[in-house]
């Protein structure tokens, strides 16, 4: 009998676990009071965490230091919130700017032949991951994949020109030295019960915050009130694209039916669900595991309806898209004083490096 491919393994075993998942997730956000059971595990991860970050203090483990800025954009609590949006506009402003950015990541769940692996528009989502290979086709910067980022940071500038770095959610990866940190914040959930895994969502405590550059906050109005360095963020949505033609349809003039199978395979599939009934749809809602591979049954409903899915999951089904399915991709809208800041900030940053190498 032939063996399993790889990523049909992934696929199973992510559909095993989702059930688990999403009880974990429901109770960190939901405050259920049995995940308090799980303290001493989450006592016992804070000391390993602390341990950790003394021994990069004291340079016991060895960082990275780039010869080019490196901004961090990351969360401290699991789930969802909107880095990839974030990151894809980053690298456009930069580039607006007048920088050269390239973008490294972890690549999670990617199957790529070896590491570091640099992902291209023509990747294909089984050895790029989903979201790199989402942000290389929408940021058109390079883009290097690696489970160590400073490894893929090397990579990455030994063959290509870029003058600054976006790592992709690498708050947490102490081995590349980083000159500015960016938080994403879902503004509705927040951190939920704010315990440590595994008894929360926290990957760190929220005292953290205090040591990052800026922290946004997806979902934020934006007159509301935030601290100097809180800024509000909003994903808004933009026209629909079918998958397998490539047709664009804006949302006013969508003829077809209103009623939709939503599909999402992200952290928190549920403000992609929302989205969609703001916009008017009626949603039969179908939520997969983060990372999701996806299968042809996996999207087979036994029905004519539309659907649509978010811009993530749709680079994983393009090998075998039907006409009635759809993605609805979101542009980053996030307020202007951030923007300002961070010139400012890059500015500093930039003369003191020339000023180096001088």
């Amino acid at each position: 009998m032939a063996a399993m491919p790889r990523y049909i393994k992934i696929s199973l075993m992510t559909a095993k676990q989702q059930p688990r998942l999403h009880a974990l997730a429901s109770a960190w956000y939901g405050k259920a009071l049995w995940p308090y059971a799980l303290l001493p595990l989450s006592f016992i991860y804070w000391l390993l965490m602390a341990l950790r970050g003394c021994c990069y203090r004291v340079a016991l483990f060895t960082s990275y230091r780039a010869p080019v800025p490196v901004i961090v954009v990351g969360n401290i609590a699991v789930g969802g919130t909107g880095k990839t949006p974030v990151v894809v506009a980053l690298a456009a402003y930069l580039k607006e700017q007048g920088y050269r950015p390239g973008i490294i990541s972890r690549g999670y769940g990617s199957l790529a032949p070896h590491y570091p692996y640099a992902v291209t528009e023509s990747s294909n989502a089984v050895e790029a991951g989903d979201e790199p290979l989402l942000i290389a086709r929408a940021s058109q910067c390079p883009l290097v994949i690696a489970p160590d980022r400073a490894e893929a940071a090397r990579y990455l500038l030994a063959n290509h020109d870029c003058n600054i770095i976006i790592a992709d959610d690498g708050l947490q990866h102490y081995a590349l030295q980083r000159d500015i940190e960016i938080v994403v914040v879902d503004a509705a959930r927040q951190f939920g019960n704010r315990w440590l895994l595994p008894a929360g969502p926290l990957r760190e405590p929220l005292s953290r915050l205090k040591r990052v550059d800026y922290k946004l906050y997806n979902g934020a109005a934006p007159e509301q009130d935030l601290d100097a360095s809180s800024f509000a963020m909003q994903l808004k949505p933009q026209a629909l694209i079918n998958i397998a033609s490539g047709e664009r349809c804006e949302i006013a003039q969508w003829q077809a039916a209103k009623t939709v199978h939503a599909v999402a395979g992200i952290g928190n599939p549920q403000r992609f669900f929302d989205t969609l009934s703001t916009l008017g749809f009626e949603t039969t809602p179908h939520s997969f595991a983060d990372h999701h591979h996806y299968c042809a049954a996996d999207l087979q409903f036994n029905d004519d309806l539309a659907i649509i899915m978010t811009e993530k999951d749709a680079v994983k089904v393009t090998d075998f898209a039907a006409a009635n399915m759809w993605y609805l991709p979101v542009s980053c809208q996030i307020a202007p004083a951030f923007y300002s800041g961070l010139s400012a900030q890059l500015a500093t940053l930039t003369s003191q490096v020339e000023e180096f190498s001088s």
